[in-house]
């Protein structure tokens, strides 16, 4: 993918500095300015009055902006969109973009591939043809994509940290790469990208991906998530259709399909670019409309979960002091049911597979938001992996926090233990069913905890009346890792409180037999593997068309190993 040699002006300061300098009016854009500006002096209601509204379906679906008779004065928020870069001198843009940087070379100013932009338009467009959702937004784009039109993974981790240290409080990932618990070969699990997305939730960032689509996975429909939206602390999105049914495309994952929204007929800007100049009636109008044909009509979960960041950015720009886990807590728990009634014939009531929570519904967000139906901040926002992420702990010690099986379902703590010392953890639970203790051996690693490396396992706790209990005499020095594990699919986040002890004890050989000290129950599951599986595509369903950014492996029906954009492009007969 070439870097296109558009001028954009004055250089753009990485960050902050005196905002940003628009450049000249094009003419082939002036027609599109002055019907903003015709717009914005007839607007007499609050409300979508862009010139291309009739064409937004999904912001009045997401019921956007149904919450304020008026239009509000919101706090701004920086919204992270790690993407393709945007093109930076499109009218929708100005004063909306915040700064910026290339992880991959060229100018993150440049969108050649057109994602980003099309990304970027549905969260924070100006009007001047279209509203983005979050009309307080302020756009931090981070350019991963390289010249291959693939995902650079190194690019994305690094990105992620640039957002969130640069005070980012949305980022979005259209972006992902294929989630197989059953085949490991297919796997693309990355400890690095974990730990980037635990830091940035750490420095209150919401992070929020796309669950991926079946023409960049290995088969469609797909029954697993993909990366990163299929980890912890992240919103996974899915997508629906006009009609309120979830299209085959949209990947399904029991575990980690959280809410849907629109992603069919998605409507949004472009790079002035990738305009047809070959039809009249597109003469300066940088709408997907009027780009190749892969843009228009798009559809893909990489433009469902644009709108839920723009929720996001929403509902923190109403009450900046939000945590990450109020917010994810509110756009899930109000999301609208999604079953039969509804126009999701494979739907089930409650939770689902297919839509996780339901339909992402704003209005419904912002009026629990205002009936402060909202849980306590986590109490403990660090500790979610073995090793440096883990916080260590020195006996005695008591933690209270907060776990929630479907979005923080674990809590690691590192425990330094000297040859023969005891460690006693008590975990004290309203419900002695909703969580279990166990204890990993030095060395154990993020990726073993997911796969559930039962030879990396010392002990597990038993059940107490109170909650759990866990003994353990260390044969060996070094640093152990305490996990506390969610085991209950509540509704509203389990509160624990562990409290740990250590003393000295008899020096205890280490033997397979007497390793673990704990109940005989069988371990759970681990968490890469409790999707519930679906049942293959139905014979005579429409298989998924041709996907436009998956790596050529992926193309000749080989799974792809690295990133791609979750996006695909064909017509789809349940939505």
């Amino acid at each position: 993918m070439a870097v296109g040699q558009e001028s954009h002006g004055d250089a753009l300061p990485e960050l902050g500095g005196t905002g940003l300098r628009r450049q000249p009016a094009s003419p082939l854009l002036l027609a599109a300015a002055l019907a903003a500006l015709f717009a914005a002096t007839r607007a007499s209601a609050f409300g979508n009055q862009a010139p291309y509204a009739a064409e937004q379906w999904y912001l009045s679906a997401d019921k956007a902006w149904d919450f304020w008779p008026a239009r509000p004065v919101l706090a701004p928020v920086r919204v992270a969109i790690i993407d393709s870069g945007i093109d930076y001198g499109h009218p929708d843009f100005a004063d909306r973009i915040a700064g910026g940087r290339s992880f991959v070379g060229g100018s993150w100013k440049q969108d050649t591939d057109g994602h980003g932009t099309m990304v970027a338009g549905e969260i924070a467009a100006a009007g001047a043809g279209i509203s983005g959702l979050a009309f307080n937004a302020k756009l931090l784009i981070a350019k991963v994509v390289e010249a291959s039109a693939s995902v650079s993974l190194a690019g994305e981790v690094a990105a992620i940290r640039w957002a969130a240290d640069n005070g980012a409080r949305v980022i979005n990932l259209s972006l992902g790469g294929v989630r197989d618990p059953v085949n490991q070969q297919l796997d693309t699990y990355s400890e690095q990208e974990q730990a980037a997305i635990d830091y940035a939730y750490r420095k209150g960032a919401v992070v929020v991906a796309a669950v991926g689509n079946g023409a960049e996975s290995p088969a469609t429909p797909w029954p697993y998530a993909d990366y990163p939206a299929a980890l912890p602390h992240v919103i996974g999105v899915g997508a629906y259709g006009p009609r309120g049914g979830v299209p085959t495309f949209s990947n399904r994952d029991a575990r980690y399909v959280d809410l849907v929204a629109p992603g069919v007929d998605i409507f949004s800007t472009i790079p002035r670019n990738l305009v047809s100049l070959a039809t009249p009636r597109c003469l300066g109008v940088a709408y997907s409309s009027c780009g190749p044909s892969a843009f228009r009509d798009a559809i893909g979960t990489s433009f469902a979960a644009p709108q839920v960041s723009a929720a996001a950015a929403l509902l923190i720009g109403e009450d900046p002091k939000l945590a990450p886990n109020q917010v994810i807590w509110l756009l899930e728990r109000t999301a609208a049911d999604a079953t039969a009634k509804t126009g999701c014939a494979l739907c089930s009531k409650g939770r689902d597979a297919y839509s996780g929570w339901g339909y992402l519904n704003i209005d419904a967000a912002l009026t629990a938001l205002a009936d402060e139906q909202v849980p306590p901040p986590d109490r403990l926002t660090v500790g979610d992996a073995p090793g440096s992420r883990a916080e260590l702990i020195e006996p005695p010690r008591v933690i209270q926090a907060t776990l929630d099986y479907w979005d923080d379902p674990l809590d690691v703590f590192a425990v330094k233990l000297r040859r023969g010392e005891r460690l006693l953890a008590s975990l004290r639970l309203s419900n002695p069913t909703d969580a279990t203790l166990l204890l990993w051996q030095p060395g154990t690693r993020a990726r073993d905890l997911r796969r559930g490396e039962a030879e990396r396992e010392v002990a597990r706790s038993l059940a107490t009346a109170r909650g759990r209990l866990l003994v353990f005499t260390a044969a060996a020095a070094g640093t152990y890792y305490l996990e506390v594990q969610a085991l209950a699919r509540r509704y509203d986040p389990i509160s624990f409180s562990l409290a740990t002890s250590a003393r000295a004890g008899p020096t205890a050989p280490r033997t397979t037999a007497g390793r673990r000290l704990g109940d005989s129950r069988s371990r759970p599951r681990p968490l890469s593997a409790r999707s519930a599986p679906v049942p293959p595509q139905q014979a005579g369903s429409r298989a998924a068309g041709p996907e436009v950014h998956a790596p050529l492996s992926a193309r000749r029906g080989i799974p792809a190993r690295g990133k791609s954009f979750t996006k695909s492009f064909h017509d789809d007969e349940d939505v």
